[in-house]
């Protein structure tokens, strides 16, 4: 993929009414219930005709996981992004020094290009890069090697012989002499604005913000039908609970990918911690320290994503299980400010949504072809407005607010649009279960 882009352009929106995130958050919620009041009342023959068959309470603990919840959190999701709005930059160029931390295994085929598209960026303060190669088998340290000097980036290069990202991660951070620190995937991409914008937004900032995540784009969305309908997820799906909690100041993850930290905050909380998901376990302990976490839509970086279903559902487990184990290190409950403890507490339904719609949506849904509608239905459909509303305003925001600035273009990808509304939920939920099941059973981790 050709990234030679032009540049972000200042931020020129006009000034705008401010409305206190509080008032936003009672607000959104406010709609949201009444919403849910109203599906309730629409949904009552539903509800007492399933109750024939499985009883009263068992009916409700299931429409409520099948469309109540669901349909609270999605008006609320809507009423929270049209009130988002982005403060403007107080500095388009930073000029403060900053680190990247690029960890590495086997990443000959890949770490030149990623090295290539840092040493483009346009971010006009010093940029040093330290790669962390972790026991690689390949090259990886040659392809390092030979970048650095055609490209005459300043790079450090470091031996991690321990496995597991966070070894890696870890020993980079005790060489780090700037107040921040960017994590980077070796096989990660960058827009030429992505660390400016990065480092614009936390600048801008008050001081107790301290991680601002990255917006992460898939670079290989023609490789497989899988690869088209992640495309829309991170486009739609991700991209907007970003906004959402990026709202709310508590992003839940500072995604290891892509994303900005403040030195002192990663090195308070003791670094990246020995966890599958290093990443979501790090951003909560920031979040739990009272450092608010902050999402950048403009600090674009293209990933590569799963091509196939398998390499899919160990990636979607892995990420369900590193969820659990933020959730078992701290409780939604222990989170400081209330817009945390709210989003962490979705996360703790996470698994009873994800359950239910694995054992009984999805066999509701075959007996709904047979004409037996106890769990599948007309009411459920309700849902479907609002996602439609939902996905349909990230859509054109990301593509008049966030591409069109960015000098990037949106892909027709009619077909992935498709997979991604009709089939993306069948297959994640499942796999989120297992890898619930996976934290549960203390099954052998495995990253890849």
């Amino acid at each position: 993929m050709n990234l030679l882009i032009p540049p972000l352009e200042p931020n020129r929106q006009s000034r705008k009414l401010y409305v206190p995130v509080s008032i936003k958050f009672w607000i959104s919620h406010g709609f949201a219930f009444a919403w849910l009041l109203f599906s309730i009342y629409i949904s009552l023959p539903w509800l007492l005709d399933f109750s024939a068959v499985v009883s009263f309470p068992l009916a409700l603990i299931l429409i409520s996981a099948i469309a109540y919840i669901p349909g609270y959190l999605n008006a609320f999701l809507i009423i929270s992004l049209f009130f988002d709005r982005q403060p403007r930059w107080k500095q388009a160029h930073p000029s403060v020094p900053v680190t990247l931390l690029i960890a590495a295994y086997n990443e000959e085929a890949s770490i030149e290009q990623t090295l290539r598209y840092v040493s483009r960026q346009d971010y006009r303060a010093h940029l040093h890069v330290i790669v962390i190669d972790n026991h690689s088998h390949d090259d990886t340290e040659g392809a390092v090697t030979r970048a650095a000097k055609v490209l005459d980036l300043d790079v450090t290069l470091l031996h991690e012989k321990r496995p597991g990202k966070f070894h890696a991660l870890n020993k980079g951070l005790q060489h780090v002499a700037t107040p921040f620190v960017i994590t980077l995937d070796a096989d990660t991409l960058l827009h030429p604005s992505a660390v400016r914008a990065l480092v614009a937004r936390m600048v801008s900032s008050p001081d107790d913000v301290g991680a601002v995540a990255g917006s992460m784009l898939v670079r290989n969305s023609r490789a497989s039908l899988c690869t088209r309908m992640q495309e829309w997820d991170y486009f739609l799906g991700i991209a907007s609970v970003k906004r959402l909690q990026g709202l709310y100041q508590g992003t839940l993850v500072a995604q290891g990918a892509f994303s900005l930290y403040k030195t002192e905050c990663v090195q308070a909380v003791g670094g990246w911690p020995n966890a599958i998901g290093e990443d979501i376990v790090l951003t909560w302990r920031l979040l739990h320290k009272k450092w608010r976490v902050y999402f950048e839509p403009l600090a674009v970086a293209f990933t590569d994503a799963p091509e196939t279903l398998a390499h899919f559902a160990k990636q979607r487990s892995r990420w369900a299980r590193g969820m659990i184990e933020g959730l078992t290190e701290i409780k939604p409950w222990q989170h400081p400010l209330v817009y945390t403890k709210y989003l962490t507490g979705i996360n703790l339904m996470m698994p009873y949504l994800d359950i239910v719609y694995t054992v009984c949506w999805i066999p509701g849904l075959i007996l709904a072809f047979f004409g037996i509608y106890w769990i599948v239905g007309l009411t459920t459909l309700l849902v479907l407005p609002l996602t439609i509303l939902s996905f349909g305003s990230l859509y054109l925001y990301q593509k008049n607010r966030v591409f069109k600035r960015l000098g990037l273009r949106v892909r027709r990808n009619r077909l992935g649009l498709v997979l991604f509304l009709l089939c993306y939920q069948l297959i994640m939920s499942p796999v989120s279960v297992w890898g619930y099941a996976q934290a549960l059973f203390r099954l052998k981790r495995v990253w890849d």
